[in-house]
């Protein structure tokens, strides 16, 4: 904490020397006090927040609890504090949760109490952002793939189901934080709650029935009498009860509907997500400094990274479609949970440079003075004497030199200065002056035998292999249609995988037969992915193209004479998270052909009889459960050499963990697409998938001038994701079981683990 004090001359060094003890001792209690007593009054008026009699600034750091482990959240919140941070937001996520009604789960990585708790003993605040919609680049954005399967509902609109499950599960939340005396008002961490996520866009959508929804959501959170403020982000026409906030790359410019209440930014995003297939986002350090110096120095009082920490999409929780396992976001603490410098110690530095003038950036009266076409100062005084100001250039190109108060400033473009005393520079966006933390690299580390394997005296690696058949597995078909059924709702993400199997019967007498030319197969699909295959052969891999999934694959197939099997094994890769109606976007195939057969005619096997099998043999036996290891009603195969690019086969092996203790990642680049496990956790999905070489990647990102996702991008003509998070938390010291399935065929030999090491530190 930092404070801001106006410089007095004293008549004598004794008194001079009393008067700073007692200043020094007064600081002392009242930090001393601040840490060791939680908030218990929460209120706010135009200006900010005001906890106990006391307006506040506050720097808040977005960190998921389920895209990390238990035991890297105290680690991750300290990282935080030690980076200037006074808050740790979150959501809360309602299909982690609830996983069918009235069934809920709070254990492992879900474990919100215990998450809450370690922010509380961290002494910082938490903002608690229970929709329960998140978006987020979650799967189904974050409401339970059952919910839709309830008749007669529809979310997020003034629909009664919608609202008897919205309002039961956010009331169980609430509940439960009371019980915990989590809420501020109860002496806990939590200074204020969200309702609802970036409705404003897509209200209009739902006509009356949004507006109505809107209103009702901010009345029934408000019931719930919690004793802190409510808010409800990007919401264009909020009702007075709760307090609407901003989200975007910038929101200097953001005013609340109401002059009554706070600017508050909850999503400033310091990066962006990744899809596969796509290259690597990357936002400037001095372009996210930029936005934040902006935002306080238009009055800004709380802001929020989303993410600060971004963490992993462990098993299949990713949205999107195309969302990748990795959440990174190019956050201030990366995906491992180590600290990504410079970004990290830059924004560091402002954000102590900030807290130097919160006094009076809170308290003083605000004036601009312009000094230039796109450079200005904005003054904040109080009655004392006390003065701070913040002058920037938004000029995106010409560095300038301007005269504040008398003084030359040198201002780089696009660039903010911070004067506590308005007189001296403490820190300029455009200059960062923490070292950078070196290379970052993965350490590749061979799988080791573990010595508990049952064959550790073979020397070699002991594999077990299992091979999945294509189409219809097992003795029995789930059901039979003459039709093209929806993939989703026949899975109800219970499952990324769904078998569309039919036949078609080959006179001998076809020419093609003869001549060697190839019938085409034509399959128009939904999305999101899917595998062709005929007569257990793998003849492709078409897929969508990012959010936009759907999709058509032309190719030429092999068919014999007599009776062929087409078998189609679709795939979903994370359902969509945001959107108007988005819970109705299927997936799947939707149309079937076959050209060039006799008299050139087009066989449309869409209306075929087409059996169905829902999940794979090996899902369904739970061969990754490390209960059933080597299951004796698995056909595994012991070999100390696996086959090779080889489709539908599960691999497994038991090995140590990598040395010391440094993160860890799964390194699949010679693996195609799939899921991998450890020890029974689902890692998540991986895919070799590459960004194209045509997309425009840098060397090296000009900060200046507004940022967009597609601005400052790597990677080109790379595989999206190369390496996995494992945590450390997962692995014993031996005996750990790796498994992975393995749809397209890879190599899985050339599997490594790879620990994460930074050389450099984030210093001065």
């Amino acid at each position: 904490m930092s404070f801001c004090f106006p410089s007095s001359s004293s008549s004598s060094s004794s008194s001079s020397s009393s008067t700073l003890l007692i200043t020094t001792l007064f600081l002392f209690f009242t930090l001393f006090s601040h840490l060791a007593s939680a908030a218990t009054n929460v209120s706010y008026d135009s200006r900010s927040l005001i906890i106990d009699g006391r307006r506040k600034l506050l720097i808040s750091a977005a960190i998921h609890y389920p895209r990390s482990v238990p035991a890297m959240w105290p680690g991750l919140v300290q990282l935080a504090k030690e980076g200037g941070v006074d808050v740790i937001e979150t959501y809360v996520f309602w299909n982690g949760h609830e996983l069918s009604p009235n069934n809920y789960y709070f254990g492992g990585r879900y474990d919100l109490v215990k998450f809450c708790k370690i922010v509380q003993q961290a002494n910082m605040y938490l903002i608690l952002r229970i929709g329960p919609f998140v978006a987020a680049e979650w799967n189904f954005g974050g409401i339970p793939v059952w919910l839709h399967y309830v008749p007669g509902t529809v979310f997020r609109t003034d629909n009664e189901n919608f609202k008897y499950y919205m309002e039961k599960f956010m009331t169980y939340i609430v509940d439960m934080m009371k019980k915990e005396k989590l809420f501020a008002s109860q002496g806990g961490p939590i200074i204020l709650a969200q309702v609802e996520n970036e409705y404003g866009f897509y209200e209009t959508a739902y006509g009356e029935g949004g507006k109505r929804y809107a209103l009702w959501a901010a009345t029934m959170a408000v019931s719930q009498n919690i004793g802190v403020p409510w808010i409800m982000c990007q919401q264009f026409d909020p009702p007075d009860t709760v307090i609407d906030t901003c989200n975007s790359f910038y929101c200097d410019n953001f005013k609340p509907i109401s002059p009554n209440k706070p600017k508050i930014w909850t999503e400033n995003w310091p990066g962006w997500f990744k899809t596969f297939g796509s290259s690597d986002p990357h936002r400037p350090s001095e372009d996210v400094a930029f936005s934040v110096a902006r935002f306080f120095q238009k009055g800004g009082s709380l802001h929020n990274y989303y993410m600060y920490h971004g963490g992993t999409n462990f098993g299949r929780t990713s949205g999107g479609p195309f969302i990748t396992t990795s959440y990174d976001y190019d956050a201030p603490i990366d995906e491992y949970g180590l600290a990504r410098c410079p970004k990290w110690s830059h924004l560091k530095e402002l954000h102590r440079s900030i807290k130097s003038c919160e006094h009076v950036l809170l308290n003083g009266k605000p004036s601009n003075v312009s000094l230039g076409p796109a450079q200005e100062a904005d003054v904040f005084e109080d009655a004392s004497g006390a003065c701070a100001a913040f002058i920037s250039n938004s000029d995106d190109r010409n560095d300038k030199t301007v005269v504040f108060r008398n003084t030359s400033y040198y201002m780089p473009a696009w660039s903010v200065s911070i004067l506590p005393d308005c007189k001296n520079v403490v820190f300029n966006t455009a200059k960062v002056r923490s070292q950078a933390s070196g290379m970052v690299e993965m350490i590749p580390t061979d799988l080791k035998a573990s010595a508990s394997s049952p064959n550790k005296d073979l020397g070699a690696l002991q594999w077990y292999v299992f091979t999945e058949k294509a189409g219809i597995w097992g003795s029995t078909t789930d059901f039979t249609k003459n039709e093209l059924v929806d993939h989703i709702n026949t899975t109800k993400d219970t499952t990324d995988y769904l078998w569309y199997t039919t036949s078609l019967h080959v006179d001998a007498t076809e020419e093609f037969l003869k001549t060697g030319q190839s019938p085409m197969l034509f399959v128009e699909s939904k999305g999101h992915a899917m595998h062709v295959f005929i007569d257990q052969k793998l003849q492709g891999s078409p897929s969508g193209n990012g959010t936009v999934s759907r999709f058509k694959y032309k190719s030429p197939i092999s068919l014999k004479a007599g009776s062929n099997e087409i078998a189609l094994l679709s795939m979903t890769v994370g359902l969509q998270n945001a959107g108007a109606f988005y819970e109705w976007i299927g997936a799947g195939p939707t149309n079937v052909q076959i050209s060039g057969m006799k008299n050139n005619d087009t066989i449309d096997l869409s209306n075929s009889t087409w059996t169905y099998k829902i999940g794979l043999e090996g899902e369904h036996l739970r061969i990754y459960d490390t209960q059933n290891h080597l299951n004796s009603s698995v056909n595994w195969v012991p070999t100390s050499k696996p086959p090779k690019q080889q489709p539908l086969t599960w691999y497994k092996a038991v090995v140590n963990s990598p040395p010391g203790q440094d993160p860890v990642g799964l390194d699949m680049v010679h693996m195609g697409k799939g899921l991998a496990w450890l020890n029974g956790n689902e890692i998540g999905r991986y895919w070799s998938r590459k960004a194209s070489e045509h997309e425009k990647c840098v060397e090296r990102c000009d900060y200046r001038g507004k940022f967009m996702p597609d601005k400052c991008k790597t990677g080109c003509g790379e595989p999206t994701q190369r390496w996995y998070h494992v945590p450390r938390s997962w692995f014993k010291e031996s005996g750990n079981v790796l498994v992975i399935f393995e749809e397209e065929g890879g190599d899985p030999t050339q599997i490594r683990f790879s620990t994460r090491k930074v050389t450099g530190s984030c210093v001065h």
